[in-house]
């Protein structure tokens, strides 16, 4: 018999005001579904009541889709869109207009829902490799993640990045196998990708009844049913008995399910060995237990587009992953000098503790200046004053909110465990606010990658120059990985990110939202130089013109850094005494720095060193901050000189999806770009290809492949690391970098002339 449940939150999203006045026809809400009557204008005192999640996928995953119907089944939409356009209104997460027109994810965006009397905060992510930034500052702050992975692509390219961003920051997880009615959709090789090229001891907790367009709903391997999703938009939720032809690989399932967990899970493991079979209970229980120490990875099945497997994936949410208080966070107190001392944070959800907040994230829109804070200790109320750590200033919080996407909801106080929005904020990505007194604790920062791309940029015409410098500041503070500085050898503007489409997007930007429309010039890569040997130092800077002089010297030596570590420069100050007066070590250090901007080779950062300060000489009059950064500078500029050099270039993990009969085109393509084929993977009509390749040859690459595959072909690639490149190609840059320097000195002269 059909059993037909209506959540409230579902009821609530049928009877928004102005839409209808009763509940379709032949639908009702159990009582039993009732989840505390908690309204979302509550404040959730009891903190267990709390989940901070991502949603974090490959591009093209259906994450954004997915987020819609989390939001309308909660009852946060009372219709769902969709996604590249296909209505007038478009996805709710995706409000930016660049993101609606391109079908894309650009910027990150959070809102918070109801469910089972739980408030879940999300935050959709970007895909694409290019704002990969967005996934890393948003693990940074959640406590959980969905990995949505596609079930015709399975595990791709930028799935193994978000996975290595979930390890890095410790983020228990769930695995959502999307788009189970496209055609080619198998769950079961997703799962085998899962565990061999993720490494995740996971395991189904549904089965699929029907794939591609026979796709119908779910079964509940642990409760032993299976689910359908009727009526308007999949809002009835209807449980049967399991199909006949379907029972003996339900059990196999659920038996493979209990070994998987038993194996991460002592309580489960005593019942295996004893013969006992676990309860329902038990199961979800341990399930629990594996998912927060990472241990194990339930994987759900299901269809946004189609609207199935949604709900049950809501209630996994609940179920498994962690609130605040099952999350150890750490700040970092700095009270004595030199000494870095982590001390785990309170999250109890009350104004006893100091507050302790991260601004991860910054926004400019319709609201103004927007900071993104999740608050991890004590409480914050509207019209307090905190201290910036980095810069030691107080700011006044006159607004505090909480977002749905580009929408507000004012809130008058936020505690620990809260995303909120704060207003008229000045900071930067990355900043902790503290209460007075508490200046000393900070937060670790998160982790940010170098750009490995670079153009020329400037304003179509003069009149938007101001325009133009407006949006470039707005930008480099709310993105750390877009980067602009004057080239005054070149006399122009250089902006760098992590790729084409990045640093497209900033310009269109700068065009829509500044009216400065932008010229980009040719993309250059970010080649580094590095250092092959050991080079000691020793440089005086003295001089003496009348007045007083300038004196500084610095003694000591530059070595290479491992491989793994050449895109660092580490500063390390081992004087003794006083020979250098401490002051000057940051002065030495930025000299240091600035020559490293523009090797000696071809004119390109020098990187991958370690710069070892022993010894030095100051003046008592004579000495300044001025003087010992010219004299790190010219030390450095010496070392470059005297030191053996070679090149580096950026190398990508590149994915290229194509049909199988263009097999040999795409290899012979692939080897033409010097790549090194790391392994393919196939199922009946596609291949997936993985190389690495340099990024230097990878322009033009997708009209060349759509070429070779009638228009069928596509790739993802990311950055994996630096090598040193072919010396035909290091000869070609450092020649080129000569004549230049050749010309730009014949310019000169007759400037002079």
């Amino acid at each position: 018999m059909k059993m037909k449940l209506l959540s409230v939150a579902n009821a609530r999203s049928c009877l928004r005001i102005g839409k209808c006045t009763r509940l379709p026809k032949g639908y009702y809400v159990p009582a039993a579904s009732y989840a505390g009557g908690r309204t979302f204008g509550d404040v959730m005192e009891d903190v267990s009541k709390i989940r901070n999640i991502g949603i974090s996928a490959h591009i093209d995953s259906g994450k954004t889709t997915l987020t819609e119907r989390l939001l309308f089944y909660t009852g946060k939409l009372a219709e769902m869109h969709e996604v590249k356009g296909k209505d007038a209104v478009g996805a709710k997460m995706d409000f930016m207009e660049l993101e609606r027109q391109r079908g894309i994810t650009i910027q990150s965006a959070a809102t918070y829902v109801l469910w089972q009397g739980h408030n879940i905060n999300i935050i959709d992510t970007p895909g694409h490799i290019d704002f990969t930034v967005e996934v890393e500052r948003a693990l940074r702050v959640l406590d959980g993640a969905v990995l949505v992975l596609c079930g015709v692509g399975g595990v791709q390219s930028q799935t193994l990045t978000v996975n290595r961003q979930m390890k890095r920051y410790n983020i228990p997880c769930l695995a959502f196998v999307n788009k189970l009615d496209r055609g080619g959709a198998n769950p079961y090789r997703v799962l085998n990708q899962l565990r061999s090229k993720l490494k995740h001891n996971a395991a189904l907790l549904h089965l699929p009844v029907g794939l591609e367009k026979e796709h119908e709903g779910i079964i509940d391997v642990i409760e032993r049913k299976a689910v359908f999703f009727d009526g308007p938009m999949g809002l009835n939720v209807v449980e049967e008995e399991i199909p006949p032809d379907m029972r003996a690989q339900t059990e196999d399932t659920r038996q493979e399910l209990i070994e998987r967990v038993a194996d991460a899970d002592e309580s489960l493991a005593d019942l295996f060995l004893e013969e006992k079979t676990p309860t329902e209970k038990e199961i979800h229980d341990a399930i629990r237990r594996t998912c927060l120490k990472r241990t194990f990875t339930p994987v759900m099945l299901g269809s946004a587009l189609k609207n199935k497997g949604v709900q049950p994936l809501l209630d996994a949410v609940v179920r498994y992953l962690p609130n605040p208080t099952e999350v150890e966070n750490f700040c970092i107190d700095n009270s004595v000098e030199g000494k870095e001392e982590k001390v785990v944070m309170n999250p109890a959800r009350t104004s006893d503790n100091p507050f302790i907040g991260l601004a991860f994230k910054l926004e400019a829109g319709r609201f103004g200046q927007l900071t993104y804070m999740r608050c991890y200790q004590g409480a914050l109320n509207r019209g307090d004053t905190i201290f910036n750590t980095r810069t030691g200033k107080k700011v006044r919080v006159p607004r505090l909110g909480r977002m749905n996407a580009d929408e507000l909801e004012d809130l008058s106080m936020t505690y620990a465990g809260d995303i909120s929005a704060l207003f008229g904020i000045d900071c930067a990505s990355g900043d902790t606010f503290v209460t007075k007194g508490n200046t000393h604790l900070s937060m670790e920062s998160m982790h940010v990658p170098e750009p490995v791309i670079s153009m020329s940029i400037k304003p179509v015409d003069k009149k938007s120059n101001e325009n133009f410098s407006k949006g470039i500041s707005r930008f480099t503070k709310e993105d750390p990985t877009f980067r602009v500085y004057w080239d005054e050898e070149n006399k122009e503007t250089i902006a760098s990110g992590m790729g084409e489409l990045h640093l497209d997007i900033y310009a269109q930007r700068l065009e829509r939202e500044f009216n400065a429309k932008c010229i980009l010039g040719k993309p250059r890569v970010a080649f580094i130089e590095t250092l092959t040997n050991k080079v000691e130092f020793e440089h005086l800077h003295k001089k003496q013109t009348g007045g007083r002089g300038e004196y500084a010297k610095v003694i000591g030596s530059v070595e290479p850094l491992p491989p793994q570590e050449n895109t660092k420069i580490i500063f390390q100050d081992e004087t003794m005494g006083t020979a250098i007066p401490k002051n000057y070590i940051a002065a030495i250090e930025k000299g240091f720095r600035e020559a490293c901007l523009k090797g000696e080779l071809s004119g390109f950062k020098a990187s991958g060193v370690m710069i070892r300060l022993t010894d030095g000489m100051a003046h008592q009059v004579d000495s300044s901050d001025w003087a010992f950064q010219q004299a790190g500078e010219a030390a450095m500029r010496k070392v470059m000189e005297d030191g053996l050099w070679q090149m580096l270039e950026p190398v990508m993990d590149v994915e290229v999806n194509f049909p199988a009969e263009f097999q040999g085109e795409v290899l012979a393509s692939l080897n033409k770009r010097d790549s090194i084929m790391m392994g393919q993977d196939a199922n009946d009509e596609f291949v997936s290809l993985f190389a690495q390749t340099p990024l230097n040859q990878m322009f033009g690459y997708m009209t060349e492949l759509r070429a070779k595959t009638q228009g069928r072909g596509e790739f993802t690639m990311e950055y994996s690391r630096y090598c040193p490149m072919k010396p035909e190609i290091e000869e070609q840059l450092i020649e080129a970098h000569r004549r230049e320097q050749e010309q730009q000195n014949k310019n000169l002269k007759r400037k002079k002339n």
